[in-house]
């Protein structure tokens, strides 16, 4: 109990010591520049030059809007240059017939010297739902008899 007691006569003392020394209003002052020593070097600060410029690893790609397009995956029942009618997948009642736009109808006319889609070819058809036209018909056509 007495060695506690001389500590903390002791370190009473030098707490008060510590708060008179040190005062806010001390560390709002700047600092004073240290003379320059010779013999010494002195200490230099490294120099920025330029920040890099990012290096880009992919660009990513935006990927193909279908807003505002129509969906309809089925079988082929007829196909020409002009349209196509296609069977849905999951209702044997449902029937769609199609108007193909100017650029499906290029491609259907590629398809159709190839052979053409015969009946019952899974295809894919992306149309405008306002007008019913084709824009673009995706599928395997099979091989020609």
């Amino acid at each position: 109990m007495k060695v506690l007691n001389k500590i903390a006569l002791m370190g009473i003392p030098a707490l008060v010591l510590a708060g008179l020394c040190s005062s806010p209003a001390q560390a709002q002052l700047p600092p004073v520049p240290i003379p320059p020593i010779p013999g010494v070097p002195a200490v230099v600060a490294p120099i920025i030059i330029d920040t890099a410029v990012p290096i880009i690893v992919n660009t990513i790609k935006p990927k193909p809007k279908t807003t505002g397009m129509g969906r309809f995956d089925g079988f082929v029942m007829n196909s020409n240059v002009a349209q196509i009618t296609v069977k849905a997948r999951g209702n044997d009642m449902s029937l769609q017939t199609f108007a193909l736009s100017d650029r499906a109808a290029a491609e259907m006319q590629a398809i159709v010297d190839r052979g053409g889609y015969q009946y019952g070819d899974k295809v894919t058809v992306y149309y405008d739902p306002t007008s019913l036209k084709a824009l673009k018909v995706k599928g395997k056509p099979s091989k020609a008899l």
